[in-house]
C-alpha cells in the first residue's frame, strides 16, 4: 500500500514538472538592433580601446593618484558595492526557499468548557477544565512544482547582476567626471597665466601709449583706451581664480573629501592616446556597464512574468509537528509523543483579480524594461559618435588655431610698432588686434580642453574603466 502511494506522489510530481515547463519560458537574451551604432564610423575591427585599463590611458601621474583616491573614497561608488552586498544576501535567502523551514514552538494552554454546552446527565460532575502544555518542532516545506521558487530565485540572481554592473556603470563615471574634472582644472589654470601675462603687457602697453601722448604721436583718447584694455584683462582675473576654486572644490566633492588645493600638473605635459579605436558597435553589449544593467532589469521583468504565472496554478506544501504533550507538567516526558503530518493543496479559484492584475503588470514592466535596454543601446551609440566626433573636430581646428595666434601675434607687433613711427595709425586697430589675440589663446585652451575630455568621454562611452 506504501509503495503504490509513493508511486502515487511521484508520478504526480514528475507529471507536474513537465507541465511546469509549459507554464514558464526560459530566458534568452533579447535581440536588439547593435549595428551601425557609430555615425559615419564603418569598422571591421574589433580593437577598441574599451580594454585599456585607465592607469594605461591617462599618462599623467598626478591625475592617476587622484582617480586612486576617488575610487576608494567616492561615496556613491561606496553605495554602489553596498547595493551589490544587499543583492547579494537576497540571492542568498532566495536559495534557501527550497529548504523547509524549521521552528521550535512552546505553549501552555488553559481551556474551559460550559457545563450546559456538554449536555451531561443529572448529578453528573464533570471537570471541564483542561491544562494543556506542548514543546515540538514545526516544519513546512512547498514543492517547487510551478517553478514558483525556481522564478524568484533566477529573479533574485538577475537583480544581484543588475548590482554589479551599476556599480560598474558608476565607477566609469566617476573615472570620467575625476578626469573631466581635472582636465578643466589645469585649462584654468592656464586661462589665468595668460590673462595674468596678458595684464602685465598691457600696463607696460599704458607707459608706452602715454610717452607717445607726450610725443605728440597719440591724443589723450588713446591713453584712456589703453587704460581701459588694462582694466579689461584685470577684471577677468578674479573671475577665473573663482572659477579654479569652485573646480578645485568640486573634485574634491567627487573624492569625499572637505575643500582643498589639488596637486596638479599644467595643461602642456598632458598626452593623448595615438590610437583611439572603437571596435565596432556590437561590443557596446559588453563593454557597456549601463547596457549591461539595462539588460539584467529585462532579465528580473522577464523572470517576473515567470513568476506571475505560476500563481494561476495549485501549490503543494507540506507541513509537520511532532513534539511532546501532556495535560499534566509533571508527567511531561512521560509517554507524551505526538506528531502529525500534513500534505495541503491550494488552488486558486476566485482571488478579486489579483492573479490577473500581478500578470499584467508584470508584463508591462517587461516591455517598458525591453524598451529601456533598446534606448539605452542606442544612446551608448550616441555618446560614442559624439565624442569621437568632438575629437576629430578639435583635431581640425588645431593647426588653424596655432595659425590664427600666430597672424593676431604679428599684428598687434605691427600695429604698437606704426604707433610709435606715424600718427596715421588709430589706437583702436592696437585696442583691436589685443584684443583679438587675448580671445584666439583663449579659445586655443579651450580647443586643448575639447581634445583631452573628448578623450575620455569617448573611453567613457565605449565602456572603458571597469576591466
Amino acid at each position: 500500500m506504501i509503495k503504490r502511494y509513493k508511486s502515487v506522489i511521484f508520478g504526480s510530481l514528475a507529471i507536474a514538472l513537465l507541465l511546469s515547463a509549459c507554464v514558464t519560458q526560459k530566458y534568452q537574451t533579447p535581440k536588439v538592433a547593435s549595428n551601425n551604432l557609430y555615425r559615419d564610423v564603418q569598422t571591421t575591427d574589433s580593437t577598441t580601446i574599451a580594454k585599456l585599463p585607465w592607469e594605461q590611458l591617462f599618462s599623467d601621474e598626478k591625475l592617476k593618484g587622484i582617480i586612486k583616491k576617488g575610487l576608494a573614497q567616492n561615496a556613491d561608488l561606496q553605495n554602489a558595492i553596498q547595493n551589490i552586498v544587499q543583492a547579494q544576501a537576497t540571492l542568498r535567502q532566495s536559495k534557501l526557499a527550497y529548504y523547509p523551514s524549521l521552528d521550535f514552538k512552546a505553549d501552555a494552554t488553559r481551556n474551559r468548557a460550559s457545563d450546559a454546552a456538554q449536555n451531561f446527565p443529572a448529578g453528573i460532575n464533570i471537570n471541564t477544565l483542561t491544562d494543556t502544555y506542548r514543546a515540538y518542532l514545526s516544519t513546512s516545506w512547498e514543492a517547487d512544482i510551478w517553478g514558483k521558487i525556481s522564478n524568484s530565485k533566477r529573479m533574485a540572481l538577475a537583480s544581484y547582476l543588475r548590482t554589479d554592473a551599476a556599480k560598474r556603470a558608476v565607477q566609469t563615471q566617476l573615472i570620467a567626471n575625476i578626469a573631466n574634472t581635472y582636465y578643466n582644472l589645469i585649462a584654468l589654470d592656464e586661462q589665468l597665466r595668460i590673462t595674468q601675462q596678458t595684464l602685465e603687457s598691457r600696463i607696460k602697453n599704458v607707459e608706452v601709449v602715454k610717452a607717445l601722448k607726450e610725443g605728440a604721436i597719440v591724443n589723450g583718447a588713446a591713453v584712456v583706451q589703453s587704460e581701459a584694455n588694462l582694466y579689461a584683462a584685470e577684471v577677468a582675473i578674479p573671475d577665473l581664480k573663482q572659477s579654479i576654486r569652485e573646480t578645485e572644490n568640486a573634485l574634491n566633492i567627487l573624492l569625499s573629501q572637505p575643500p582643498g588645493t589639488i596637486d596638479r600638473n599644467m595643461l602642456a605635459s598632458e598626452t593623448v592616446p595615438e590610437n583611439l579605436a572603437t571596435g565596432v558597435s556590437g561590443q557596446l553589449l559588453k563593454n557597456r556597464p549601463d547596457v549591461q544593467e539595462a539588460e539584467f532589469t529585462f532579465r528580473n521583468a522577464f523572470e517576473n512574468t515567470n513568476l506571475a504565472k505560476t500563481y494561476f496554478y495549485p501549490s503543494l506544501t507540506l507541513t509537520a509537528n511532532g513534539g511532546l504533550s501532556t495535560l499534566q507538567i509533571r508527567d511531561f516526558f512521560d509517554h507524551s509523543v505526538f506528531y502529525s503530518i500534513v500534505g495541503g493543496l491550494t488552488q486558486p479559484i476566485f482571488n478579486r483579480g489579483e492573479n490577473k492584475s500581478r500578470l499584467a503588470v508584470a508584463k508591462s514592466q517587461q516591455i517598458q524594461a525591453y524598451n529601456n535596454f533598446q534606448q539605452t543601446l542606442l544612446i551608448a551609440g550616441q555618446e560614442t559618435s559624439n565624442a569621437l566626433f568632438s575629437y576629430q573636430m578639435a583635431q581640425e581646428k588645431k593647426q588653424a588655431r596655432i595659425k590664427q595666434i600666430d597672424a593676431l601675434q604679428k599684428a598687434v607687433d605691427y600695429t604698437q610698432q606704426l604707433l610709435q613711427y606715424t600718427s596715421t595709425t588709430n589706437y583702436t586697430d592696437v585696442l583691436t588686434s589685443e584684443q583679438s589675440l587675448l580671445s584666439a589663446q583663449l579659445s586655443g585652451i579651450n580647443d586643448r580642453l575639447q581634445e583631452l575630455q573628448a578623450v575620455v568621454e569617448l573611453y567613457r562611452a565605449l565602456g572603458g574603466g571597469w576591466q
